[in-house]
């Protein structure tokens, strides 16, 4: 034994790349076993900070244009909340408690896509084919063209199609589908027949983990889709409220969730049926000097790039003029992408002459570009400076520099600086 460890055979194998490699990976096999793998939806820690976030009953009852289903007047104006109670959930939770209440408010509802059965990768529909039954909560075949189809040709008959696309960047295979046939049913027919009943419900933006095909913002690619109605929301009980209201809108309405929101938004959410309003921006913050606007996950970043304006931490002080740190930002959450509420975003930009947009898919051809158009045409003459895009870049989402492709808090104080003082 001593003699063929000794022997030039041995030594020249322990010099052999291939044997230097193994060695290489099973060392970092080691080093990694006992380490978690980052959750599927990733997580963003400044969320839980968030004075967006309604952490008490009271506050969560209040949300501006609730309606209360079960009330005789449902109307915006009322916050009749007494004998009303919430409970804490996230954004996934929330998913499942409005698609718990679709079930067992409709009986044509059904719930199908890649494995819903057994509770989808980011467990939004846990459950629910035990309780409700798998003839109503569904598994399909890999193939989103079909399950697209497949909502289309069942909400023609009369069902409310609730259809799961696994990840949005999946969604393309279905787009002939989604644009071509459901945004173009109702018109095709006159008006006689309707698949208002269908929603598609889609895992949507980045996690910082996701690389190319996890990664998406498809959102703009649907804009010239006239007859499809675009939902993305910031939060829990955002969440419940509008997926509520888009599964019983008269129109298809494709619901994009974002993902890294799924477990990192959490908030006290009302547990009896409600819904919000489609189409209709929400004002997060008032301010005079300068509007952002932005949906989803940038919500946050937004949150935090006006926190570090008013407030630089010691390392930004020097790049912060005080002059600047008490500029009033007013902040929009659009919610609804098409279509979008022009009248509050203009509105808003009429009183503060300067706009901002932040969206994490490219810019070349997002959302932001037909936003900025509209917005230069009705209020060009009060405008002071262009309107800003702060976007993801228009590159492919590689995995190593993912973080960096996503607009974050500080891009977005630095283009709200460098509008401020155009």
């Amino acid at each position: 034994m001593k003699f063929i460890q000794g022997s030039p055979v041995l030594r020249s194998l322990r010099r052999s790349p291939t044997l230097q490699l193994q060695r290489a990976q099973a060392r970092r096999w080691e080093t990694t076993a006992a380490a978690d793998p980052p959750p599927a939806g990733g997580h963003l820690s400044s969320v839980a900070s968030s004075r967006f976030l309604r952490g008490t009953r009271d506050a969560a009852l209040r949300v501006p244009g609730i309606v209360w289903p079960d009330e005789d007047d449902p109307a915006p104006g009322r916050t009749v909340i007494v004998g009303r109670e919430t409970r804490k959930m996230n954004m996934y939770q929330a998913v499942r408690d409005a698609l718990s209440i679709s079930l067992a408010k409709d009986d044509t509802a059904v719930v199908f896509g890649e494995d819903v059965a057994f509770g989808g990768v980011f467990r939004c529909t846990m459950g629910l084919a035990e309780e409700f039954g798998r003839e109503r909560v569904f598994n399909t075949p890999l193939t989103e063209q079909g399950i697209a189809g497949f909502g289309i040709g069942l909400a023609s008959m009369g069902h409310t199609a609730i259809a799961e696309i696994q990840f949005a960047d999946y969604i393309f295979p279905a787009f002939d589908q989604i644009v071509n046939e459901a945004a173009k049913y109702r018109y095709r027919a006159g008006g006689q027949f309707s698949i208002g009943g269908l929603t598609i419900r889609t895992p949507t933006m980045a996690v910082g983990h996701g690389g190319l095909y996890h990664s998406q913002s498809p959102e703009g690619f649907f804009l010239g889709a006239t007859g499809l109605k675009i939902v993305i929301p910031r939060s829990p009980i955002q969440c419940k409220g509008l997926l509520l209201a888009s599964i019983r809108d008269p129109n298809p309405v494709v619901f994009m969730e974002p993902k890294i929101l799924y477990r990192s938004a959490v908030e006290q959410v009302p547990i009896d049926d409600f819904t919000l309003p489609l189409s209709r921006a929400e004002t997060l913050l008032s301010g005079s000097d300068l509007t952002v606007l932005t949906w989803g996950t940038p919500v946050y970043h937004c949150e935090s790039a006006i926190s570090l304006l008013n407030s630089p931490p010691p390392a930004l002080e020097q790049l912060v003029p005080p002059s600047m740190r008490s500029a009033k930002i007013e902040l929009i959450d659009l919610r609804t992408i098409l279509p979008w509420d022009v009248n509050t975003v203009v509105e808003s930009v009429k009183r503060t002459r300067r706009l901002v947009i932040v969206h994490e898919a490219g810019m070349t051809g997002g959302v932001g570009a037909e936003i900025a158009a509209e917005v230069q045409k009705r209020a060009f003459l009060r405008l002071e400076a262009p309107v800003r895009r702060i976007t993801g870049w228009d590159v492919p989402t590689a995995l190593q520099y993912e973080k960096f492709n996503m607009p974050d808090p500080i891009r977005i104080l630095d283009g709200m600086m460098a509008t401020l003082t155009y």
